[in-house]
């Protein structure tokens, strides 16, 4: 049975597409949680307001967007 099995021979075409995805979703959710919690906590625990609260989400979300994308390959 162990002579079966050669390296290099099975499609991961798959494994690497489920593996792109969960980090992708693990990426992004993170930022949407982190988004929705420095809202509401500004919010509701201090004295910023809705429009205070909504800027500083809205910058946390800008930055997040920009670290957070995909970077072009490179070519060296």
């Amino acid at each position: 049975m162990a002579g079966d099995y050669h390296r290099g021979e099975m499609d991961i075409h798959e494994q690497v597409a489920t593996f792109a995805a969960f980090n992708n979703m693990t990426k992004w959710g993170s930022l949407a949680v982190a988004t929705l919690l420095l809202f509401i906590t500004l919010l509701f625990c201090t004295a910023a307001g809705f429009i205070g609260s909504a800027i500083a989400a809205a910058l946390l979300l800008a930055a997040g967007i920009f670290f957070l994308r995909d970077k072009p390959a490179s070519t060296h």
